[in-house]
C-alpha cells in the first residue's frame, strides 16, 4: 500500500532528520560558588525546553459491556469449556500450516506425520465431534422415528387405538404428565426467549457497530493529519540546540574563562584569603599594642598615686594606734592586732620596670600605611579578570566559530530540504482522501447491512416460530384438555373441549416431527461453526494466543523469519512480531517505536559518519591562553608581609607582662582589710578611738573605688592584649613564609600549568555544546517513542474488529444456537408428555365394559 510506504518514510526522516546532529555530545553539570568578593559564571550546561509534541486526541473507546445479555453469554462460555476443554492447539495449528505451505493435497495426508496430526486434531475437536454426531444422528433419527411412529399408529398400535383401559390411578398418570408437560414446555419456551434475545442482540449491535466505524476512521484521519505536524514540530525544535549552541559559541570568553577560573580558583582563592586574614592581622596586632602601651602608662602612672594614697593611709593609721587609748589592758591586744596588719596596706605589681611597645607599635604602623587589604583586593580583581584574558585571547576562536556556525546553518537546511524529497504530506494528503472514499464506500452498505440483517432476523424469528407453533399446540392442548375435562365421563362420552384438547397435543407432536429435525440441522451447524470460531479464534485473540502464531517464526515460508517485517519491509528478518507491535499501540506509543525502524535506519551509524564532532574538536585545538598577565600579590605587598614579620612583635617579653599582671594591684584586697577593721573597731568601747578607725575604714573603700579599680580594669586590657600579641606573634616569620609560598605556588600554576588545565577546560566546554545536542536528540528519541505518530488507531482497530465479531456476533449466534438447541432437545420429551396426556383427553371409540 503507497501511504504505509510514505508514512514508513516520513517516520524515518524525522528520525534521521532530527538526530544526525548528536551522537557524542554530553553535558557538563557545574556548580555556583556564592562569594562576595568574587562573581561566578552560570553552567556552561542547562536543560533545553523544547516544549510538547503536539498531540493526537483519539475518539475510539474498543470497549464493550453486554450488560444483562453477558449472562446469557457466560452460561454459552461454560458450555463450549465442558465441550471443549482443551488449551489452544498453537503447535498443532502452526505445525498443520508449516507442513501444508503448498497447499492441501489429499495424497500428503497419507504420510505418517499428517496422519499424526489429523489424530491430534480429533482428539482436539472430539468434544465438537461427539456432539456433532449427536445432532446428526438426531437429525436422520427424527424422520425415521416418525415415519415408524405414524405407520404404527395407523396400524392401532403406539397409542393409535382409539381405546382407553380404565385403571385406578388414571388420574395420577394424568397429573404426572400435565406437569411434565407444563415443566417441558416453559423450559422450551426459556430457550426461545434466550435464542429471540440473542437475535435481537445481533440487530440491536449492528448499529453500534457503525459508531466504532465512524470513530475509528475518524482517529486514522486524526492520525494521518497530526503526524505531519508532530515531525515538523520535532526538526523545528533543532533550532532550539542550535541557538544555544551559538549563543555559547558567542560568549566563549565569559563561559570558557569561566570555567577555567573555576578550576584554578581551588588553588588561587586560599592563598588570597589567608594574606587577606594576615592583612587583618596586621589591624588586629596595631590595635593590640595600642591597648598595650595605653595601660602601661595608666598602670605606671596610677600605681604611684596609690602607693602614695597607702602610705599616707598607713601613717594615718599608726598615728591612730599610739593613742594611750590602746595602752588599756582590755583594748591593748585589738590595737596590736591591727598594728601587725599595717604593713599589708602596699603596692604588689610594679610596672615602672617593665619596658614599652613603642618601637614594635612605631613598626607596626609604618607597615600599615601600605594597604595590604587593598593590594590583595587587586589580586582577587586580577584573577577574576580571567574571563575577559580569555575572551580577549580566543578572538580568533569566535572568528573561527564561523564555520560552525555555517555548518550548523547548513544542518539545518539540509533537514528542511530532506523533509522535501518526499511528499509527505500530498501521500498523507492521498490517505485522507482514500479513507473518506472508504468510509463512503463502508456507508453505502449500510441499507444493505440493515436489509440482510432484517432478513437475517425474520429467518431467525421464522425459526423459532416453528418452535412456537409447536408450543402453541401445546399449551391450547392443556388449556382445552384441562377445562373440558370431566372425570364423571367415560372415555366414549368425552366432551368436544376436551377432544379438541387432545387433538391439539397430537397436532403439535406431528409438527414436532416435521420440525424438530430442521432446527436440529440449523443448530448443529451454527453449533460448529460458532463453537469452532469461538475456541479457535475469539478465545485466542481475546488473550493474544493468536497473535503467537501468526509471529512463529518461518511459519509461512522456511526462508522467511518473521511475517510482519517481510510483508512491510520485505525483510523478513527484523525482530519485528505483530504481537509486539499491538502491545506498543495499545499503550499508545509512536509507530516509529511500534515498527522497530530503528532496525531499518541506524541512526548512530549515520550520525558517527558525520564530522561535526571533528570539525569542531579541530577548531578548539588551536585554543592558547596566556595567564602570566595575572598578580595575584603585588611586590608591594610582599614587602609588607616581610616588614610585618620583622616588626619586633617577636621580641617583646610577654612573660614580663603576664607575672606584674598575675600579681594583682596591693598586697592585701582593700576591701577585706577594711571589713577585718571594722569587725576590730567593733570590738572596742564606743569613744574617739572606735570612731577613728571606722574613719580609716572609709578612706581606705574610697581609695579602693578611685584609684584600684580604673587599675584593676586596666591590667585587664593589657592581659588580653599581650595575650593576643602572644598569639599573632608565635611563628610569625612562618606564618607569612607559609603566606608567600602559597601566593607564589599559585602564580606559578597560573603561569606554567595553565595550559592544562585551559585544555582540560575547553575539551569540557566543548562536551558542553555537544551536550545540547544529545539533550535534543535524546528528545527526539522519546518523542519518537511515545509521541509522534502514536498508533493506538492500530490497536484500537484489532480491538474493535473483536468486539465486533466476537462479542456482537458469534457471542450472539452462540447464544442463539445454545437457546434454540435446547429447545430441540426438550421436544423429544414434549412427544412423549403430549402423546401420553392426549389418551386423557381425546374422545375413544370403545371402552372397557364391566357387567355386574
Amino acid at each position: 500500500m503507497l501511504w504505509t510506504r510514505w508514512l514508513v518514510l516520513l517516520l524515518c526522516w524525522g528520525a534521521t532528520g532530527s538526530e544526525e546532529q548528536a551522537d557524542e555530545r554530553g553535558a557538563v553539570p557545574a556548580e555556583v560558588r556564592s562569594d562576595s568578593r568574587r562573581e561566578r559564571s552560570p553552567p556552561p550546561v542547562e536543560p533545553l525546553d523544547f516544549g510538547f509534541v503536539p498531540a493526537a486526541v483519539y475518539d475510539t473507546h474498543a470497549y464493550y459491556e453486554p450488560g444483562s445479555m453477558g449472562i446469557l453469554f457466560h452460561m454459552v462460555h461454560a458450555f463450549l469449556y465442558i465441550i471443549q476443554p482443551n488449551p489452544f492447539p498453537k503447535d498443532l495449528i502452526v505445525k498443520v500450516i508449516q507442513q501444508n505451505m503448498g497447499g492441501i493435497k489429499i495424497e500428503e495426508w497419507r504420510k505418517p506425520e499428517n496422519v499424526v496430526l489429523l489424530l491430534q486434531w480429533i482428539q482436539y475437536e472430539s468434544g465438537f465431534l461427539i456432539c456433532a454426531t449427536f445432532g446428526v444422528v438426531f437429525v436422520v433419527l427424527i424422520p425415521v422415528i416418525a415415519m415408524c411412529f405414524c405407520m404404527c399408529r395407523c396400524c392401532d398400535n403406539c397409542g393409535g387405538e382409539m381405546h382407553q383401559r380404565q385403571r385406578k390411578n388414571a388420574d395420577c398418570h394424568r397429573g404426572f404428565y400435565t406437569a411434565s408437560l407444563v415443566a417441558t414446555t416453559i423450559f422450551i419456551i426459556v430457550g426461545v426467549l434466550i435464542a429471540l434475545a440473542a437475535n435481537h442482540n445481533i440487530s440491536s449491535q449492528v448499529k453500534s457497530t457503525r459508531r466504532l466505524i465512524n470513530t475509528n476512521m475518524r482517529d486514522l484521519k486524526t492520525f494521518a493529519n497530526n503526524t505531519p505536524a508532530q515531525v515538523d514540530y520535532l526538526t523545528a525544535q533543532y533550532t532550539t540546540a542550535k541557538n544555544k549552541v551559538l549563543s555559547d559559541l558567542d560568549n566563549i570568553g565569559p563561559l570558557l574563562g569561566g570555567r577555567i577560573h573555576i578550576q584554578l580558583e581551588k588553588s588561587v582563592i586560599p592563598s588570597l584569603d589567608t594574606a587577606l586574614r594576615m592583612a587583618g592581622a596586621m589591624r588586629e596586632t596595631k590595635e593590640a599594642l595600642e591597648n598595650v602601651s595605653s595601660s602601661l602608662e595608666v598602670l605606671q602612672d596610677g600605681v604611684g598615686k596609690l602607693q602614695a594614697s597607702l602610705s599616707g593611709e598607713r601613717a594615718s593609721l599608726s598615728n591612730t594606734l599610739s593613742d594611750p587609748a590602746c595602752t588599756n589592758g582590755a583594748v591593748s591586744h585589738t590595737c596590736n592586732t591591727i598594728r601587725s596588719t599595717l604593713s599589708q596596706l602596699g603596692i604588689n605589681a610594679d610596672f615602672s620596670k617593665i619596658p614599652d611597645v613603642n618601637h614594635a607599635l612605631a613598626n607596626v604602623n609604618t607597615v600599615l600605611k601600605t594597604d595590604l587589604s587593598n593590594i590583595v583586593q587587586k589580586g582577587y580583581a586580577s584573577f577574576n579578570d580571567t574571563p575577559r584574558l580569555v575572551k580577549e585571547q580566543t578572538k580568533n576562536i569566535v572568528a573561527g566559530t564561523r564555520v560552525l556556525k555555517g555548518m550548523l546553518d547548513k544542518i539545518g537546511a539540509e533537514i528542511t530540504g530532506f523533509s522535501k524529497m518526499f511528499p509527505v504530506e500530498a501521500s498523507l494528503a492521498n490517505f485522507t482522501i482514500f479513507l473518506n472514499e472508504r468510509h463512503k464506500a463502508i456507508e453505502s452498505y449500510y441499507p444493505q447491512i440493515d436489509q440482510m440483517d432484517f432478513y437475517r432476523w425474520i429467518a431467525c424469528v421464522a425459526v423459532l416460530c416453528m418452535v412456537v407453533l409447536v408450543m402453541a399446540f401445546n399449551i391450547l392442548g392443556l388449556l382445552c384438555g384441562n377445562c373440558g375435562y370431566d372425570k364423571q365421563a367415560s372415555p366414549t362420552t368425552r366432551g368436544c373441549l376436551s377432544n379438541t384438547g387432545g387433538n391439539l397435543l397430537m397436532a403439535g407432536v406431528g409438527f414436532s416431527f416435521i420440525f424438530a429435525w430442521v432446527l436440529m440441522v440449523i443448530v448443529t451447524t451454527l453449533f460448529v461453526v460458532g463453537g469452532n470460531v469461538e475456541k479457535l479464534i475469539c478465545e485466542p485473540l481475546a488473550n493474544r494466543q493468536l497473535f503467537k502464531i501468526i509471529d512463529t517464526p518461518f511459519l509461512v515460508h522456511p526462508e522467511k523469519r518473521n511475517f510482519l517485517p517481510g510483508m512491510l519491509f520485505q525483510n523478513p528478518n527484523i525482530d519485528l512480531t505483530l504481537g509486539g507491535m499491538y502491545r506498543e499501540c495499545y499503550d499508545n506509543n509512536g509507530l516509529y517505536h511500534a515498527l522497530q525502524l530503528e532496525t531499518m535506519f541506524n541512526i548512530n551509524s549515520f550520525l558517527n559518519r558525520t564530522v561535526y564532532n571533528r570539525d569542531l574538536a579541530k577548531v578548539f585545538d588551536s585554543v592558547q591562553v596566556d595567564l602570566q598577565g595575572i598578580t595575584l600579590l603585588e611586590q608591594a605587598g610582599r614587602d609588607n608581609l616581610i616588614n610585618f614579620a620583622n616588626s619586633g612583635i617577636g621580641q617583646i617579653d610577654f612573660q614580663v607582662y603576664l607575672t606584674e599582671v598575675n600579681k594583682g594591684v596591693t598586697l592585701i584586697d582593700l576591701l577585706s582589710f577594711c571589713s577585718d577593721l571594722e569587725g576590730q573597731a567593733d570590738q572596742l568601747p564606743r569613744g574617739a578611738l572606735e570612731n577613728a578607725l571606722r574613719g580609716h575604714a572609709s578612706s581606705i573603700r574610697f581609695i579602693h573605688r578611685e584609684q584600684v579599680v580604673p587599675l584593676e580594669q586596666a591590667m585587664s586590657t593589657l592581659h588580653q592584649s599581650v595575650k593576643q600579641l602572644q598569639k599573632t606573634s608565635n611563628d610569625l616569620p612562618v606564618k607569612v613564609t607559609n603566606v608567600l609560598s602559597a601566593i607564589d605556588a599559585a602564580e606559578y600554576l597560573i603561569a606554567h600549568n595553565a595550559s592544562h588545565v585551559v585544555k582540560q577546560e575547553t575539551k569540557a566546554y566543548v562536551q558542553g555544546l555537544v551536550g545540547y545536542f544529545k539533550q535534543y536528540t535524546e528528545w527526539v528519541k522519546n518523542s519518537l517513542t511515545t509521541e509522534v505518530a502514536q498508533c493506538k488507531p492500530i490497536s484500537n482497530i484489532v480491538d474493535s474488529m473483536e468486539i465486533v465479531g466476537c462479542s456482537f456476533i458469534i457471542d450472539s449466534l452462540n447464544t442463539f444456537w445454545f437457546g434454540l438447541g435446547s429447545c430441540c432437545i426438550l421436544l423429544i420429551p414434549s412427544i412423549i408428555f403430549s402423546v401420553k396426556l392426549a389418551k386423557y383427553y381425546r374422545r375413544m371409540d370403545t371402552e372397557d365394559v364391566f357387567e355386574e
